[in-house]
């Protein structure tokens, strides 16, 4: 899986390309995280590790304190998780993650970007089996057999480990995700996470070499990414 997700990594995840949607998207989630689990990272293990990925993002610290500050009052917006599943352009596996308050028009609006690029949009489980919901934590190190050691002894469940060219990068159901990096954390007190995420890793790609769905697939995730909603896109497309 490691190779695998080294080869893959730059075509099937985490599709941003403005800062205004980078810090939208983080400033909602953090919102939700700390409404959820409580705005303080000492006690809310999620909204700390959200927040170390916000500043790795270099997400400005008023916009993460703004959104921590909206999540401190009474009422506010009511946020739900929303999953969707289908094909896209040249037959490829999409996931998209969402934060929504209201489910019916996010659900409008990703079909419409399915349904407008000749895509089908399916069903809750429709490729997701296809796919592996995984932790990934990527640092500096050489030494594979000492991490591993101190994952076992942790009894965290490792589903993969990799060395290459000086970087370790450790892979674990999601579910393992805070066992994982405690364990790392407290073996390496200064760690600096390269990868610190959860994402859906394909378990086989699909090549598209049309030039017109390779065109179609571009158009196919822009518009997914302008919707205010979507927080994740996740596909198995290999351009």
């Amino acid at each position: 899986m490691g190779r695998a997700y080294q080869n893959r990594k730059e075509s099937m995840a985490k599709t941003s390309d403005a800062n205004a949607k980078v810090y939208s998207k983080f400033s909602r989630e953090i919102y939700v995280c700390a409404k959820q689990g409580g705005t303080e990272p000492e006690s809310n293990l999620a909204l700390r590790s959200l927040l170390d990925r916000a500043k790795k993002a270099q997400v400005p610290a008023h916009v993460i304190s703004k959104a921590i500050d909206k999540a401190k009052g009474s009422g506010g917006e009511d946020f739900a998780v929303a999953r969707y599943e289908g094909y896209g352009p040249g037959g490829c596996m999409v996931i998209v993650d969402c934060l929504t308050d209201n489910p019916n028009r996010t659900f409008g609006d990703v079909r419409l970007c399915f349904t407008k690029t000749k895509c089908k949009i399916g069903t809750q489980g429709t490729v997701s089996h296809m796919f592996d919901h995984c932790a990934i934590l990527s640092f500096t190190g050489n030494d594979e057999d000492v991490i591993l050691e101190a994952l076992m002894d942790a009894d965290v469940d490792v589903t993969d480990i990799e060395c290459e060219n000086g970087m370790i990068t450790v892979f674990s159901p999601n579910t393992e995700y805070f066992k994982a990096k405690q364990a790392i954390q407290d073996l390496l007190e200064d760690v600096d996470f390269d990868v610190d995420d959860i994402q859906f890793i394909p378990q086989t790609t699909s090549p598209i070499d049309d030039p017109e769905q390779v065109v179609l697939f571009h158009k196919f995730i822009e518009m997914l990414e302008d919707l205010e909603d979507v927080q994740n896109v996740f596909h198995n497309a290999e351009l």
